[in-house]
């Protein structure tokens, strides 16, 4: 009987969880929002999290704890000013089609992508096209992203570590401000330049391809985008002249390092998860099953789970293993190229 009181306490806790209004405005926020979300975490992790893993790693030398800090603080600084600039005009866009279709959709493209639900904003194959737009804009800023982080990081490394006279003074804008400290004017005609995106019919093709692998896409735009940002940011360390040149090779191994583990151990640790939660995702689709918002609840996990797994390895202990690791490998290599 006692075991029986404890199972039902464990059920109705788990119910009420589930239910929080907190919790679901949370996951539709994150549904509308998934770019402005990662962005966010990134930049609360790589400005606190990250810099202080790295300080605390043990035998290395101190100016290579400085760059790799350097490196973290700038790139989160810069890919939530680049990302925002870009992604909330976008998300802006795809929720006026989202609560409008028939304005900017032709009627043929709300048939296609609505076979077998009366919404399209609830149509997976339609929510797979607009998560891909959304969450794409990280890969779109990433090698421009790498670059202004380059010119970043001497200017921080002087005023933070090196305690120099700012040489490059007259750079106060290293990211131009919006005019009249607006957001960007074109959000106007986002929405129709987006509307011709999932108009074409080999777009509506693949999206009811696919529609089933919408679990997935943001782990796999994740993950794309770190692989072209650490190889952009590799060869503009290579380039620059700015950083010390016997400190290039450390700072581009700590990130190849660092995106790699990320990446196996973020997939790894997002299937355990899934498996692990697929139980408690059932019973929330059972309990919301008539909650016509149900389909961004789930667009919100499918963004927050690999979001939070991606973060924490990354920011978290991995910075600790790259930062020694890239150190003894770049000693090593120097040893025995002699």
């Amino acid at each position: 009987m006692s075991i029986l009181k404890v199972s039902q306490g464990a059920t109705s806790l788990t119910e009420k969880i589930l239910k929080n209004k907190t919790l679901l405005n949370t996951l539709a926020k994150v549904s509308e929002h998934g770019t402005t979300f990662s962005a966010t975490t990134a930049l609360v992790m790589s400005t606190a999290v990250r810099p202080l893993a790295i300080y605390s790693t043990p035998d290395v030398e101190k100016e290579n704890k400085q760059y790799a800090m350097a490196n973290s603080i700038c790139s989160g600084l810069i890919k939530f000013g680049m990302i925002e600039a870009v992604a909330l005009p976008i998300e802006y866009a795809v929720k006026k089609i989202d609560n409008n279709p028939e304005k900017y959709l032709k009627s043929q493209t709300v048939k296609n992508l609505t076979s077998g639900v009366n919404d399209l904003a609830t149509a997976r194959s339609y929510k797979l096209l607009t998560q891909i737009i959304k969450l794409s804009t990280g890969f779109i800023t990433a090698i421009p992203k790498s670059m202004l982080t380059i010119v970043l990081i001497p200017i921080l490394m002087d005023k933070m570590f090196f305690r120099k006279s700012p040489a490059i003074s007259n750079n106060k804008q290293i990211i131009p401000q919006l005019e009249n400290g607006n957001k960007i004017s074109f959000t106007g005609y986002l929405p129709k330049s987006i509307a011709k995106i999932i108009d074409n019919k080999s777009i509506q093709n693949f999206a009811k391809n696919y529609q089933n692998k919408d679990n997935d896409i943001p782990k796999h735009i994740t993950v794309a985008t770190d692989l072209l940002l650490t190889g952009s940011f590799a060869y503009q360390t290579n380039k620059s002249d700015k950083i010390k040149e016997n400190r290039k090779k450390v700072l581009i191994y700590n990130n190849w390092i660092s995106t790699g583990i990320t990446i196996i151990g973020g997939y790894f640790a997002d299937s355990l998860v899934k498996k692990g939660t697929s139980n408690i995702i059932d019973k929330f689709k059972q309990i919301h099953h008539a909650d016509p918002r149900l389909g961004k609840y789930i667009e919100g996990i499918n963004i927050l789970r690999p979001a939070v797994i991606f973060a924490g390895i990354y920011y978290g202990l991995l910075p600790i293993i790259s930062t020694y690791t890239a150190e003894k490998l770049d000693k090593y290599i120097k040893k025995h190229s002699k």
